[in-house]
């Protein structure tokens, strides 16, 4: 009975089939006590003298009970084995242990129920809770960024909605920036480019010298706004200060598109009412010209633009050499002349006033050159041709395109007619074919006609 209960109980196989097999053993093992007990009675009801034969030969009947019994034990162990269909190639299942506690009042408990549960469901039972603990963690990571990028993204919107004009404000100056450092970074690449060719900035594209012009001047009017900005504390007060005053402070690339035109329309006006002031100087020293061969040709010139009307460019470079010399030159022009030159060309005061002239000047020449290379004026855009009449001294507003490529064509022609040393006939260039313009003249008093 032991040896089968011991088999039974650590007989391989499910937990089903080990009980099946106890039970058998139990079974088994009543049957055997039964048939034990009827031996046993039937001995006891044999003869005397049969009971004194056998007590007189105990050590021949012991074996043979012995080898019966265990003979049956051994039989009862195979026929449940047998039923229960245990194979010794089956694999072993490790019994799922519990812990067991221990109590004061009882030395051992019972064992633990055995699991039920398959080794294949035993493996994939935490597997299948581990990649639902996983798949909710990234479900939930995938969420939160997915709103968290969403809000940021529309973030401007929002601000947007309930801000317009910060936002607006934002916006512009934003861009602004953005436009700024780019063409910051295309004027350092121009600037290398004029320093290593051999042709210096003659070597440059109309476009590139317009860049290279005013670029320099952006800079040193946007610097204070950008450092004051940017310093902590103060930067809060001097933000709305920079927007307040966006003429003063800023330049073109943070202007909103009717700034620009606003403004450029009111540099234009400031820079024609200096043509009166040009043009009486011009007159006060014709006499100091006397002597000069050219001389009643100028005066001639003059008195056209006197009696509101211009001079051809033919006129105008036949009386070039005047220029080069005498009251009209750059270092014969008194300081009156030279300052009233710096404000009709727009440039900034300094004390280097005539080197600033002439820097200018020829800036402006080598543009009306690369013009000429480029194909002419015609083959200009129309923003384009905008932007070089309001730099020479015309303004844009309200004329044609036909016009301005007529007008651009006569300045063209004398510039690129004259040499370095005519470099006063180019100055005066906005008086001598731009005085009397209808579009100069309503600028300055709100007149059609002179």
């Amino acid at each position: 009975m032991a040896l089968a209960l011991r088999v039974a109980r650590f007989a391989p196989g499910p937990a089903n089939h080990r009980r099946r097999l106890l039970h058998l053993c139990t079974l088994t093992t009543t049957a055997a006590t039964a048939s034990d007990n009827l031996q046993r009675a039937v001995c006891c009801l044999q003869p005397q003298q049969q009971r004194r034969q056998l007590s007189t030969k105990p050590s021949a009947a012991a074996p043979s009970q012995i080898k019966r019994n265990v003979a049956a034990e051994i039989t009862s162990v195979g026929k449940a084995i047998y039923e229960t269909g245990w194979d010794a190639n089956t694999p072993i299942e490790q019994p799922k242990t519990e812990h067991i506690s221990h109590s004061s009042s009882d030395s051992s408990s019972p064992p633990a129920p055995l699991d039920t549960k398959t080794q294949d469901e035993q493996r994939k039972e935490p597997d299948t809770i581990k990649s639902k603990r996983e798949q909710m963690r990234d479900n939930m990571q995938d969420y939160i960024f997915t709103r968290y990028f969403n809000y940021v993204k529309n973030y401007d919107k929002v601000l947007e909605k309930n801000f317009p004009k910060a936002m607006q404000l934002y916006r512009v100056f934003f861009d602004g920036v953005k436009d700024f450092f780019g063409d910051m970074k295309r004027f350092l690449k121009i600037a290398r480019i004029a320093n290593d060719s051999p042709q210096g900035i003659r070597a440059l594209n109309r476009q590139e010298l317009e860049l290279y012009m005013q670029m320099p001047r952006d800079m040193m009017k946007v610097a204070p706004a950008l450092i004051g900005c940017s310093l902590p504390m103060v930067g809060y007060a001097f933000f709305p200060l920079v927007f307040w005053y966006p003429r003063t402070f800023l330049t073109a690339h943070f202007w909103t598109p009717q700034q620009r035109s606003d403004f450029q329309s009111f540099y234009m006006k400031r820079r024609l009412g200096y043509n009166k002031a040009v043009f009486r100087c011009l007159q006060a020293k014709l006499k100091a010209t006397a002597k000069h061969p050219q001389h009643s040709a100028f005066a001639e010139i003059l008195g056209q633009l006197g009696s509101g009307t211009h001079p051809t460019p033919e006129m105008l470079i036949d009386v070039k050499d005047i220029f080069a010399e005498g009251p009209y030159s750059l270092l014969g022009m008194p300081r009156k002349h030279v300052r009233n030159l710096i404000n009709l060309h727009g440039l900034p005061g300094s004390i280097f006033k005539r080197h600033r002239l002439h820097e200018h000047c020829f800036l402006v020449h080598y543009m009306d050159q690369a013009i000429t290379r480029e194909g002419g004026v015609h083959n200009l855009t129309p923003t384009a041709l905008r932007y070089s009449c309001y730099l020479r001294g015309l303004n844009p507003d309200g004329i044609s395109n036909e016009e301005m490529i007529e007008w651009l064509r006569k300045w063209v022609k004398v510039s690129t007619s004259i040499q370095g040393e005519h470099i006063t006939l180019f100055l005066h260039l906005p008086i001598l074919l731009g005085y009397n313009h209808p579009n100069n003249w309503k600028t300055i008093y709100g007149k059609r006609d002179p």
